[in-house]
């Protein structure tokens, strides 16, 4: 047994259900099997290790963690490539940490391990999460390509994990939509009011940051079948207010007064005067999903 400092790497297949039901038990193991040789041939090209497979989730370790980071990024790009020709379209979504780790028989234990574990589980398909500790370890290139999303909590750990998402393609469509502006004097403190089901919710200097999403641990709960688990962020930042997409189905985005709507994907929006939040189904469709939102003075 020994401790070392390792960059660890979970890639899990999604929705593997829907694969197994569809082609067939063995043909779907023959299927997913495949991807793993072609996964375990990138950790190879960029001298990782593979430590085990975990059902449909792939674990493997790196020494350095920039070798982490290009073989996940190659991850997602080679898939995403494979399932445009393929009948059947495999997705994954990956965690990725970096820290000290225990080394024993073959496998991998410890609180580097845990957190990996951890982010896999938020990540949607086609992303690729990260922690704060491990974007520290990054050389400065691959530091850019790394977008804070939230902090998130680890069972056994006191203190919460910042979480961050990995811009793996080179032309991400990352972009901030200015949906309308304020235009106040910079002397007036403002805040957004959020209301979900008669509750009201409030991002201000004393408050600056809410998560939304189904599951409990979100600050807005959020009980909808087109909802994910961790679906959006709402953010005070450089004087605005900016919701973030987490989500697999999208958020939409209906300003008062706009005819159309705006639909992000893994994008931001600036948020201003008044309007309703759809996460996961259109925002004019006034119902479970949809939170209202208001721009206003803050009240001191």
């Amino acid at each position: 047994m020994e401790t070392a400092q390792r960059a660890v790497l979970f890639a899990d297949v999604t929705d593997s259900t829907r694969i197994y039901e569809s082609l067939g038990d063995a043909v779907a193991l023959a299927v997913i099997n495949g991807l793993f040789g072609h996964l375990e041939k990138i950790v190879a090209k960029f001298t990782g290790s593979v430590v085990k497979t975990l059902g449909d989730g792939l674990v493997c370790t790196f020494e350095d963690p920039d070798d982490g980071f290009r073989a996940a990024c190659e991850m997602q790009a080679s898939v995403t490539a494979l399932a445009q020709r393929a009948s059947n379209r495999l997705q994954i979504k990956i965690g990725f940490t970096y820290g000290p780790v225990i080394l024993s028989k073959g496998d991998v234990f410890g609180d580097t391990m845990n957190v990996c574990a951890r982010l896999v589980t938020l990540a949607n398909p086609e992303q690729i999460l990260t922690s704060g500790q491990t974007v520290e370890a990054l050389s400065p290139g691959l530091r850019t390509r790394c977008r804070e999303l939230f902090p998130t909590r680890i069972k056994g750990k006191a203190d919460e994990v910042p979480v961050s998402d990995v811009i793996w393609r080179y032309d991400p469509a990352v972009t901030e939509t200015n949906l309308t502006r304020a235009q106040l004097a910079p002397d007036v403190q403002m805040a957004l009011k959020l209301i979900y089901r008669a509750n009201i919710f409030v991002v201000s200097r004393t408050r600056p940051a809410l998560q939304l999403g189904r599951e409990d641990d979100n600050d807005i709960v959020v009980v909808s079948l087109f909802t994910s688990r961790m679906h959006a962020r709402v953010q005070a930042r450089d004087g605005h207010f900016v919701l973030t997409d987490l989500s697999t189905n999208g958020t939409f985005v209906l300003v008062d007064e706009h005819s159309s709507e705006v639909h992000l994907r893994r994008e931001e929006a600036v948020l201003g005067g008044r309007g309703w939040i759809g996460l996961g189904k259109s925002a004019a469709k006034h119902g479970d999903h949809s939170v209202r939102y208001t721009l206003q003075p803050e009240i001191a």
